[in-house]
């Protein structure tokens, strides 16, 4: 059996004692779970990719080596484990173990305008031979029926993958509509609630690490500094945006204390998504800064004879408005 690099990275974080070759990335490939048939994106003449092109794109980032680990849906981690993909890799296989409504993503669906309502396809018995670490997702939305609702699903939870031996990460995204907090104090507000919703679980129970969204340095920096051994915060990535914004991503929360990347949609629809996640490995050890690295990037994709979707110049553009506020 392979040794997993998360299970290294994890344990020196936790001890004090990690330098920034210990950041964790994954690759959150359970995008099927949210997107439904769009998931695996689209060719470069615009048509949709196939559930096996997505399959066979999980197959290349594991073999690679380059992230600590893949999160998939139940389904796509059936399959490849059939493969035995993850029997001799370092890389360690993550299911989505619930599925709320606001991740309900189908076209012309409106789930998200509607508080988070908890839901879960996988079944912790079928998935717990076939991986031992799962996301768990929770959204607030400042509303005290579907909160509580929430919370209750997370203890009901906890309970009941004790017997499994599955280890879980815990997601809390921001709100898709208007909670009546505004942006600047939103991520304080999720900040609070995180701690509240973990308070009151015994280390047996609690999360090894968190999925948040980077609500700007100060917000992210009060969270990480607040039990930065026991409680290790990670970002995720959120909508493409340019080359960029995803290294200036890194950049930013890192700085701020982040510990590990949950990249969906940055590292799918990427052209060359492997030298992505090389030049992301770069930016977080120090040796390129964001700018450098969409330099290295694109020179990557000229040399490889593959068609950027932006040209360099704009490609090199931080869009996201939250890093624009440093």
């Amino acid at each position: 059996m392979v040794d997993k690099t998360l299970d290294s990275r994890l344990a020196r974080i936790s001890s004090g004692s990690q330098d920034p070759n210990d950041f964790i990335i994954a690759d959150a490939k359970d995008g099927d779970m949210a997107f439904g048939v769009t998931a695996p994106g689209t060719t470069v003449d615009g048509t949709l990719k196939t559930r096996e092109q997505h399959l066979q794109a999980i197959r290349e980032m594991t073999t690679s080596g380059l992230v600590d680990i893949m999160l998939l849906s139940a389904s796509s981690l059936d399959i490849l484990s059939e493969e035995k993909l993850f029997s001799d890799s370092a890389v360690t296989p993550a299911v989505r173990l619930n599925d709320t409504t606001d991740i309900w993503m189908a076209r012309g669906g409106r789930y998200r305008e509607s508080p988070s309502v908890p839901f879960a396809s996988a079944h912790l018995s079928a998935v717990a031979p076939l991986a031992s670490l799962g996301l768990y997702s929770m959204t607030f939305s400042n509303q005290l029926a579907a909160d509580l609702a929430s919370l209750e699903a997370y203890k009901h939870f906890r309970k009941s993958v004790r017997r499994t031996g599955i280890n879980h990460f815990l997601e809390v995204f921001n709100p898709a509509f208007d909670i009546g907090i505004n942006e600047r104090d939103l991520g304080h507000y999720i900040n609070d609630m995180i701690i509240k919703a973990v308070a009151g679980v015994t280390r047996e129970d609690a999360p090894q690490f968190l999925k948040i969204q980077f609500n700007g340095h100060k917000a992210m920096s009060e969270l990480c500094a607040y039990d930065p051994t026991r409680l290790i915060t990670g970002i995720l990535g959120g909508a493409k945006g340019t080359t960029r914004d995803t290294f200036e991503l890194l950049h930013q929360a890192s700085s701020a204390g982040a510990r590990v990347a949950l990249f969906g949609r940055k590292i799918n629809q990427a052209e060359a998504p492997l030298e992505l996640v090389r030049l992301m490995r770069a930016v977080i050890v120090g040796k390129l800064l964001p700018d450098a690295a969409v330099t290295d990037y694109h020179r990557h994709l000229q040399d490889t004879g593959k068609k950027p979707l932006l040209a360099m110049a704009q490609d090199s553009q931080v869009t996201d408005p939250v890093l624009l506020a440093g």
